[in-house]
């Protein structure tokens, strides 16, 4: 595995660390994978010994004549798959048949948010997502902890929307050759769906597509707003009384690194009611 940056090669050959994600992607025989950035197929051999399918798409023209040669039996018997291109330009509706494939992504430190975005609000999510990907990333993502209180920011609340973040361990820069920069981590983000966006208001939740489109951006507008200030309290940066975020079992001092998922939830259903 590699991070990169105008196709800078960090190789990951430490085999701990690659059985870690594995680990953590919680493969079984039946599963498609969709593997991001696979370089010189390290992990991807792990991922074929356990997966039914693996789809790798790797943008670094020099790795695919290496990749094809090594995974060639994988090729002929349809196990394996590997499209050249930049993941940002392919839409995943038409290079996964499973509607719920599970992804492993070594990611371009650069691209993350780009990346989060397009998997997590696409139509055609992942069950799961399993990263290595820059360490103080990671952390934003599940939330940092100071003196013992959990602070969140939009990354976090934007991806805990969709799923369950949890980071599995630290990778040392000098686990890679040649090392980079900064440390990195695997992260998975489990259980992916767009359940919160669905309207707790209608018995059973009930939401079309375009009602969902609709909801998701209210929510991401309601967000950006919320921490427009950072150090503004809450109400004043939604422009609402103190005496709402009470009533919603917020409380009045709160700031948007304060609130929970749950509360951010509770905001949005007020905000269209």
């Amino acid at each position: 595995m590699y991070t990169k940056k105008s196709l800078a090669q960090h190789f990951l050959r430490d085999p701990r660390i690659l059985g870690k994600i594995v680990e953590a992607a919680r493969i079984a025989p039946h599963d498609t994978v969709l593997e991001i950035g696979p370089g010189e197929g390290t992990l991807t051999a792990l991922l074929l010994e356990r997966a039914g399918k693996v789809i790798a798409v790797e943008k670094d023209a020099r790795l695919i004549p290496v990749l094809r040669q090594k995974f060639k039996q994988g090729i002929a018997t349809g196990r394996f798959e590997l499209i050249h291109a930049d993941i940002l330009e392919l839409d995943s509706r038409f290079m996964i048949h499973d509607s719920r494939y599970k992804m492993v992504a070594n990611l371009p430190y650069y691209i993350t948010g780009q990346f989060l975005r397009k998997f997590l609000q696409s139509d055609c999510q992942p069950s799961s997502l399993t990263l290595l990907l820059q360490k103080e990333v990671a952390h934003r993502i599940v939330g940092t902890v100071e003196l013992g209180t959990r602070k969140e920011s939009v990354l976090s609340i934007s991806v805990k929307c969709y799923g369950e973040p949890r980071i599995i361990g630290t990778v040392k820069a000098g686990s890679f050759s040649p090392p980079p920069k900064v440390d990195s981590a695997i992260l998975a983000i489990e259980n992916i769906s767009k359940e919160f966006f669905t309207n707790p208001m209608v018995k059973p939740p009930k939401i079309t597509r375009s009602d969902l489109v609709k909801r998701e951006g209210e929510f991401f507008a309601l967000l950006k707003k919320g921490f427009a200030h950072p150090r503004k309290l809450l109400s004043s940066n939604l422009g609402i009384a103190p005496e709402t975020l009470r009533a919603l079992g917020i409380p009045e001092n709160a700031r948007a690194e304060n609130v929970s998922l749950e509360e951010w939830k509770r905001l949005l259903t007020n905000s269209n009611t």
